[in-house]
């Protein structure tokens, strides 16, 4: 029986009883609305998990790969008006020059194991904010109260980019490095002094006694590698099976169990004076003789990334080593002074003049076919003649290497920890990349073999010939004659350094020489602002713990909301169905305490003529 009622103002309500209806249909008719209206929420709500599941897993799953794409396209110009961006500056005041870098994050996401996504910042035309400005800050080590002045410009820049509002919580740091570390320690204090006396007074940027020092190679050496393995996003936790991990025993914690993470990648930097390394050191290391050990602890630095000291995930244990004189041009200057002085001692033993005339040159194996060079020293003058041999040149550049006998020493006897040649990745910048990329043309995947062949097809070529083809353009836009006469050379000593010098086999596949990253310049500044605003995140860490303890359903909730109120509509709309039905219940079972309407109908007795409860 189906019942239908409407409290108005002229109250009235009827009943019919459906005819041929079985009686068990009449007395559940209730339960199987009720339950089709349940049924329905949820299939709803099913659905809608399921679609939220769908959406948002696959956007976790594929993080990364968005992220990395983030930082290969993202050349927007940065939202200065955003509240919720943070800025950091640094300084990096080298020998020649000083450069200065802003660079800018969003507020931290509140997972402590997460760093903070750090980029450069880029101004309205999409272009990085950085400035440079010489000479070097070293020049005013004899006038220190006029360093202030030289590097109010870089600040003012700075200023002018990063939003007023924003200064007060900017930290800047000012960095130097190889030309303040050749002056006496008074004459550094004394410029670092000037600076912290007078910046706070113009400025008003976050800067205190420890933001201006002079930092060594090695933490130089450790920037740089921070910054390259943070833009190819090797801090970040992976559980793709396909992602390359390393089994890491965390410094201080020899009694804990290994921990897996991701591979980070080593560099190699051969500049024109010297040559860095710098990889990680994931197990705990040996050490041949107490004196090794010793000098291994100025060649490992050990430090946590992370915002909790008490986090050992981001700790890591990191080799940096650099060589002065194993430059390209440092080493071509050695090579020439050491042929100089052996090619005047044999004259003088043996009574001839070779090289000390044009007509009777040095024949020079490092120097491409025919090609003439001359070496000035002391007054005279030394002729070469490039016979562009280059496994002869090889040869002969193997004793600058400078190698000893005692196990796990690289250039210098400088002790190296060993690689774990079969689960490392390299990066090779300036020289590996000039040396691969310019003139052969073959940058990117290192292959010894390949890279030997064109270096011995490009020795055995004529000078004249090479020449035309620099004239035709097929080299590099960057490639200048200077690159092509000693491209013979540098092959040779690149060559060397990184097989006989680190002792990486002929075989090793896994360097990739490189000018750039993701199209962008790595400098070591941005190991730097992530190195030093490592802390940081515990701000906000706190202030999202003083919300509330359950972080995890907080992000669900202000992620999914949209579906939780559709959600809560469905279960009001139910709860009001099922108290209108509650609501004729309890009416019917008021009208059969009383004489039934009903009835009179079927009868056709007209209910006004009968005397009856109200």
């Amino acid at each position: 029986r189906i019942s239908v009622s409407c409290l108005l103002p002229a109250s009235w309500h009827f009943s019919i009883s459906p005819v041929g209806c079985p009686r068990i249909l009449n007395t559940t008719l209730r339960q199987i609305v009720v339950i089709g209206i349940l049924a329905a929420a949820v299939s709803l709500l099913y659905y809608s998990l399921v679609v939220i599941r769908n959406k948002y897993g696959r956007a976790y799953r594929d993080k990364r790969f968005h992220r990395y794409l983030a930082r290969v396209t993202d050349t927007e110009a940065t939202d200065t008006n955003n509240p919720n961006l943070n800025y950091g500056i640094v300084v990096d005041c080298g020998s020649s020059g000083s450069r200065i870098f802003v660079y800018c994050w969003p507020r931290h996401n509140g997972n402590p194991h997460d760093l903070l996504d750090i980029k450069q910042m880029r101004d309205k035309n999409r272009k990085p904010v950085v400035m440079k400005i010489k000479p070097g800050i070293s020049e005013f080590a004899s006038s220190p109260e006029k360093v202030s002045d030289y590097i109010s410009p870089l600040l003012n820049f700075a200023a002018e980019h990063v939003p007023r509002a924003k200064h007060k919580e900017t930290p800047l740091y000012i960095l130097c490095t190889a030309g303040m570390r050749i002056l006496p320690e008074s004459q550094q204090k004394a410029i670092l002094e000037d600076l912290l006396t007078d910046i706070p007074v113009h400025f008003d940027f976050l800067f205190s006694d420890s933001h201006a020092e002079v930092i060594s190679g090695k933490q130089e050496g450790v920037y740089a590698w921070i910054g390259i393995n943070f833009v190819l996003g090797r801090f970040e936790h992976t559980d793709d099976e396909d992602e390359a991990i390393v089994e890491v025993h965390v410094p201080g914690g020899e009694n804990k169990e290994a921990i897996f993470r991701k591979r980070t990648v080593g560099i190699l930097d051969m500049g024109g004076v010297s040559t860095q390394i710098a990889y990680e050191v994931p197990k705990t290391v040996s050490f041949a003789s107490s004196q090794q050990e010793e000098v291994a602890k100025n060649l490992l630095a050990e430090f946590n990334l992370g915002c909790d000291a008490h986090q050992t995930e981001h700790v890591y244990r990191v080799y940096v080593a650099t060589f002065l004189g194993f430059g390209g041009n440092a080493a071509r200057q050695r090579y020439e002074e050491s042929l100089f002085t052996s090619t005047v001692l044999k004259n003088r033993l043996l009574g001839k003049q070779t090289g000390m005339t044009s007509d009777s040159p040095y024949l020079d194996p490092c120097l491409p076919l025919d090609a003439e060079d001359e070496i000035q020293q002391n007054g005279q003058i030394m002729y070469l003649r490039g016979t562009g041999d280059f496994n002869l040149c090889r040869e002969i550049i193997q004793p600058f290497m400078n190698k000893t006998n005692e196990t796990q020493t690289s250039l210098n006897g400088v002790y190296q920890p060993a690689v774990h040649f079969q689960n490392s990745e390299f990066y090779g910048f300036s020289e590996f990349y000039y040396c691969t990329e310019d003139v052969l043309r073959m940058g990117g995947d290192y292959n010894a073999a390949k890279f030997t062949k064109a270096a011995k097809d490009y020795c055995a070529t004529k000078w004249s010939v090479l020449r035309e083809r620099f004239d035709r353009g097929l080299y590099a836009s960057h490639a200048d004659l200077h690159r092509l006469k000693y491209q013979c050379f540098k092959s040779a000593w690149m060559y060397e350094v990184f097989h006989s010098g680190f002792s990486f086999p002929v075989s090793y596949s896994n360097l990739k020489t490189a000018l750039q990253v993701y199209d962008k310049e790595v400098q070591w500044t941005l190991g730097a602002i992530l190195y030093r605003t490592r802390f940081l995140p515990l701000r906000d860490i706190q202030q999202e713990n003083f919300r509330g303890s359950h972080s995890h359903w907080r992000s669900f909730s202000f992620v999914y909301n949209h579906y939780l109120f559709f959600v809560c509509f469905l279960i009001v709309l139910l709860s009001i169905l099922l108290y209108l039905l509650r609501l004729r219940r309890i009416h019917r079972r008021m009208l059969r305490n009383s004489s039934s309407p009903s009835l009179w109908i079927e009868e056709g007795i007209p209910p006004q003529k009968i005397a009856g409860p109200l």
